[in-house]
């Protein structure tokens, strides 16, 4: 198998790459992957993971739901109530941060296409792109959604597109520097980036260590914290104007790391962490186990 040694700081180009912690792929192989961290500005990354060309039977499991949609298990419908939420939440911050009711918007990563979804149906022009098949054909068959494979994107126009979101997805790329070039591209000259993804810096993060499930190796490939974040929008054409914290996700990431774990009681000891992440996110919300980043481009 290819695999991908990285040798300099994908953000800052340092050399000096500190092993850091081992994790243990839950989903798919059981595979250890080795994480690392850039002692010069603190980047932490997943080493030695699988080249785009290899990943994919990474992803095929019935259990990885933005792919599938599966309902099987507590878990799965826990996350699906959380989705439903989460949907309208996401759909007026675009809305207020991009000071329009309408416009157009394009989701990178899209999954089984519900966000987009939810945009066409307030009024917004959507496209979307997304690199499974299965979830491509499940947005068809359920939403009449016409996703476009992962290749259409360098094919877009640039600066057509008022918004790009990306809902858990950046810390899949392996093209990491030129992903963030493309979207400065993509946008209009007011365009607005918002980008989730978990915080390897989360008061769950710290308290799981190397089981904390968001670190979901070999399938993330980079684990972002609040500066680290902010660092490359900076590098690439951005200014961070918001970041909000996402509350729900500490729990269930919290249940499912028990569940690695092979604890007792795994839906109340995740609970409970789960619990005391919310209020430690809600004194300070860079603690918080996922992370909204609202970036403009530089002028």
């Amino acid at each position: 198998m290819k695999k991908i040694n990285i040798t300099t700081c994908p953000l800052c180009g340092g050399t000096q790459l500190e092993r850091t912690l081992t994790c243990v792929d839950h989903y798919a192989t059981g595979e250890m992957f080795h994480l690392c961290r850039c002692a010069r500005c603190g980047f932490l990354f997943t080493q030695d993971f699988p080249a785009e060309t290899e990943i994919g039977r990474y992803y095929e499991t019935p259990d990885y739901i933005s792919h599938t949609d599966t309902r099987r298990g507590a878990m799965n419908r826990i996350y699906h109530w959380v989705r439903t939420y989460m949907l309208g939440r996401k759909a007026r911050l675009v809305c207020r941060t991009s000071y329009r009711k309408e416009g157009r918007l394009l989701d990178i990563g899209t999954g089984t296409g519900y966000f987009p979804q939810a945009m066409l149906k307030r009024g917004w022009q959507v496209e979307a792109v997304e690199k499974s098949a299965q979830a491509r054909a499940f947005a068809k068959d359920h939403f009449g959604l016409e996703v476009k494979p992962e290749t259409a994107l360098a094919d877009l126009p640039a600066g057509s597109y008022d918004v790009i979101t990306m809902w858990h997805v950046m810390e899949h790329l392996e093209h990491l520097n030129e992903t963030w070039d493309r979207l400065n591209e993509l946008l209009t000259e007011r365009g607005l980036l918002i980008v989730a993804v978990p915080n390897c810096s989360s008061f769950d993060a710290r308290r799981y260590g190397a089981y904390w499930a968001a670190y979901d190796v070999p399938r993330h490939l980079w684990h972002f914290t609040p500066a680290t974040m902010q660092q490359f929008g900076s590098k690439h054409g951005f200014i961070l104007a918001e970041r909000h914290p996402m509350p729900f996700d500490a729990f269930y990431v919290s249940i499912l790391t028990e569940k690695h774990m092979r604890h007792s009681m795994t839906f109340l000891r995740g609970l409970l962490t789960g619990t005391l992440a919310w209020f430690s996110a809600l004194v300070k919300k860079e603690r918080s186990s996922s992370m909204i980043y609202v970036f403009r481009k530089k002028r």
